[in-house]
């Protein structure tokens, strides 16, 4: 199991060509936000007081903890977007509070990682990632929706993508 696991964990050629999109376009951003910090320390170009680095640094940490859970809770996390044969849906652990849990994680860790780091500006290509992070939900639900069964019936069952009560 942890072979097939690691194997799809290191697996990163999508198939669905909206999420070659999201990936390509997700490299982009991703690159500034932990490039732009180190330039922002050189040149001086925030000011961000050590309290809220320490407060990025709980929320970045909380991030990989939330993607650690998932993974023990779900074998078949994958990083690119495809369903394996006799795969079922998972509806346990934190599944059964938002349908998209590695993705709150994700969340979690890129949006708080400029300030864990220090930097304002770095901030402009994390909230952009994070835009992009939910387009690529919505692409996803779609492929499952259309590709592993009982995913639809789950969509009823856990409502919500990310906030319960509110996406």
């Amino acid at each position: 199991m942890t072979r097939n696991f690691l194997e799809r964990r290191t697996r990163t050629k999508e198939k669905v060509k909206e999420q070659k999109l999201i990936i390509a376009v997700g490299w982009l951003l991703f690159l500034p936000v932990f490039l732009i910090p180190g330039f922002d320390k050189y040149y001086n170009w925030s000011d961000v007081p050590l309290f809220l680095e320490i407060i990025g640094d709980i929320f970045v940490l909380a991030g990989y903890l939330i993607v650690i859970r998932v993974f023990r809770e779900n074998s078949y996390a994958s990083r690119v977007v495809e369903v394996y044969p006799g795969q079922k849906v998972i509806t346990t652990g934190p599944y059964a509070i938002v349908r998209h849990p590695m993705y709150v994680g994700s969340l979690l860790m890129y949006g708080f990682t400029p300030i864990a780091l220090g930097s304002f500006w770095a901030l402009i290509g994390s909230v952009l990632l994070l835009i992009l992070i939910l387009f690529r939900i919505l692409s996803e639900e779609k492929f499952l929706i259309e590709n592993l069964e009982g995913y639809k019936d789950y969509l009823h069952k856990t409502r919500y993508r990310l906030i319960p009560g509110i996406w």
